[in-house]
């Protein structure tokens, strides 16, 4: 007689065993309809599953966060279902939930086309019209290795030869289509309304480049037709902005295969970079950090005393020389506490900032390489703090204000805050009491910081847990920018000390952070959140002035020699061109202000100004216009 309390206090009683989906029906006909799948003391199950004793019981709709995963991924087996009776030779893999969608991997013969995607999706709509029931079973490992073998299905049988054999294999039918997953999944096909495949490309199997290619299928699904035809809007948006696109349009950067993963930045990226670094430099400045250079290529055993080499060896280049093992360094920590040890520190001087534009290299696997947000060599806006425990929330909480203050300035003004909480025991360094201590001391200082936040479980650095910052950009897309993390480990691990106020030696505690993170990816975002069309004080070049005829030549060329005197960042464009065509070309090179001379503004010493947007800001004298630009870009901390 089971007794099932729901989540706002209330509870029912049953004679007997009862299904979740029987409890969602008792509650009534709308939730039972609505109902995915529920969480039962925590733990998520299908609406099939029997409660045989007292519990907690929570109904997932498609208005949890849970529900919609389960809809993403119910839509990856109809995915499956759907190649599986159009291409009954392919071979099924894994289909898990990512971001926004799913993917599923599959081995074929031949390569999917854009036709294949449209006739799978088309038999996918289908089999969701169908509704049929989705059912749940449980199969011994070594019968479930053979079930699937005898079926063809040899990646399959691979996975689940991998699960240890003492356990039971849960699978999942729907229709003639059966597959191995944990669950949950929905009721039946007919719940999964809104999906659209989006793409396909090559993925190798179980992630290595020494396996068999497969064919990965994206796909993206949501709750209701509405919600998918916004998320495609948002992509046709997104593809407008591709950072890659307008880099080569305006001619800030670019990559080749001679250096996969690395950036040639050009002249007008380069200023783009240069703003960007000067800003952060005078953030560095106002705040009380130093700033710091330190070696690209560090001795082995540095990184083994770090832990890098045990936990990241994957992820570093090496080099050797005269018998000495060398790794490029992937981060800036173990310098700066080099740097720390290169003197003896009183209790009085902490607490210690450095700061660092610190260049990195890491061996990222050339698959996951895009563009600006994903290289190999980048640089950081590196900090590190060496302080006592008692000044980690004072610390934390200043560098809040300041990393909020930057992304208002860079005109992002919806931040997340997530802390993401110690990996598991074999991918950490340093003893649960440790750990308990960093994550304590975290959550006192967003307190104190009057914000909330969400908590990432096992998503911690391998030596302590992090404050991550979430910025949402013009098109409501997250970038992960901003860490502040805690590390009572690594000053230990390299000798790190200071002499306390009781006379004695002590291990300070290490605070790393970074505001922008990865150089080269803020400014692939601030690409596509601005599509390009930067504020006057970020722009690379901020007006350009115009001839009317040639009779203008000397006047605009004085005119912009006058306004780059001035610290303004000016051109000037003496084409035998019509001006219209010279306002079109310059407005889709998106610079802020086009400045128009003619003989009446070569008479009067002014200009004719006109924004980007196509406004007549009306005639301005030379020296007016500059002010009027200066001040538009003072405050940011650069020169204009």
């Amino acid at each position: 007689m089971p007794t099932i309390t729901l989540p706002d206090g209330s509870t029912k009683q049953f004679d007997n065993p009862v299904t979740v989906a029987q409890v969602a029906a008792s509650i009534g006909p709308g939730l039972a309809k609505a109902a995915l799948a529920a969480k039962l003391d925590g733990k998520l199950l299908d609406t099939s599953r029997t409660i045989t004793q007292d519990a907690a019981l929570t109904i997932v709709t498609d208005k949890h966060a849970e529900g919609l995963e389960i809809i993403r991924h119910s839509t990856a087996h109809l995915l499956a279902q759907a190649v599986k009776q159009l291409f009954p030779d392919a071979q099924v893999t894994i289909g898990p939930v990512i971001e926004d969608g799913f993917y599923y991997d599959f081995a074929y013969k031949r390569p999917f086309t854009a036709e294949d995607l449209a006739a799978i999706e088309k038999r996918m709509q289908e089999l969701a019209a169908k509704d049929e029931p989705v059912s749940r079973s449980v199969m011994p490992r070594d019968e479930a290795v053979k079930f699937f073998r005898n079926m063809g299905e040899n990646y399959k049988a691979e996975i689940i030869a991998s699960i240890p054999a003492n356990q039971e294999i849960s699978l999942y039918r729907q229709g003639d289509f059966i597959d191995l997953c944990r669950g949950p999944h929905v009721p039946s096909t007919g719940r999964l309304k809104a999906f659209h495949l989006t793409k396909v490309a090559g993925a190798y199997w179980r992630g290595d480049s020494k396996n068999v290619m497969l064919q990965r299928i994206y796909g993206t699904a949501w709750a209701d037709k509405k919600s998918l035809q916004e998320y495609l809007t948002r992509l046709q948006e997104a593809e407008k902005r591709d950072h890659r696109r307008i880099g080569r349009e305006l001619d800030l950067f670019h990559m080749q295969e001679e250096a996969p993963g690395l950036v040639f930045w050009h002249a007008k990226g380069w200023t783009l970079w240069q703003v960007l670094e000067q800003y952060l430099r005078g953030v560095y400045r106002r705040s009380g950090y130093q700033e710091v250079r330190c070696p690209q290529i560090l001795d082995k055993s540095l990184w083994e005393k770090t832990g890098h080499w045990q936990n990241y060896r994957e992820s570093m280049f090496t080099t050797a020389s005269e018998n000495r093992d060398y790794a490029l360094k992937p981060m800036n920590c173990p310098g700066h506490v080099l740097t720390y040890n290169h003197g003896l520190h009183s209790y009085r001087e902490l607490p210690i900032r450095y700061g660092e534009f610190g260049a990195c290299i890491r061996n990222e696997p050339s698959g996951a390489l895009h563009g600006l947000m994903r290289v190999r060599g980048f640089v950081q806006d590196d900090g590190h703090i060496f302080c006592t425990e008692d000044q980690i929330e004072s610390e934390v909480v200043a560098f809040h204000r300041q990393a909020m203050q930057v992304y208002t300035d860079f005109g992002f003004h919806a931040i997340g805050v997530k802390l993401a909480l110690r990996p598991s025991a074999d991918k950490r360094i340093g003893s649960d009491a440790v750990w308990d201590k960093a994550e304590s001391a975290l959550r006192q200082a967003l307190r104190a910081c009057g914000v909330a936040w969400q908590e990432l479980p096992g998503e911690g650095a391998f030596y302590g847990p992090k404050i991550e910052y979430h910025m949402q950009d013009s098109i409501g897309r997250s970038w992960q920018v901003g860490t502040m993390q805690v590390d009572f480990s690594m000053p230990g691990r390299l000798g790190a000390e200071y002499v306390g106020e009781d006379g004695t030696r002590h291990v300070p505690v290490m605070l790393h952070r970074a505001i922008v993170g990865s150089m080269e990816r803020f400014l692939g975002i601030l690409i596509e959140h601005h599509a390009g069309r930067f504020p006057a004080w970020l722009a690379p070049v901020q007006a350009v002035v115009l001839t009317i005829t040639s009779r203008q030549d000397d006047y605009v060329q004085k005119t912009a020699e006058t306004l780059k005197n001035q610290g303004l960042r000016v051109e000037s464009d003496l084409r035998n061109e019509k001006i219209g065509l010279k306002i079109r070309e310059h407005t889709l090179q998106r610079v802020p202000y086009l400045l128009v001379a003619g003989d009446r503004e070569q008479e009067s010493g002014s200009v004719a100004v006109r924004t980007r947007e196509g406004k007549d800001l009306g005639s301005l004298k030379i020296e007016d216009f500059a002010r009027q630009l200066a001040a538009e870009v003072a405050g940011h901390g650069v020169s204009a």
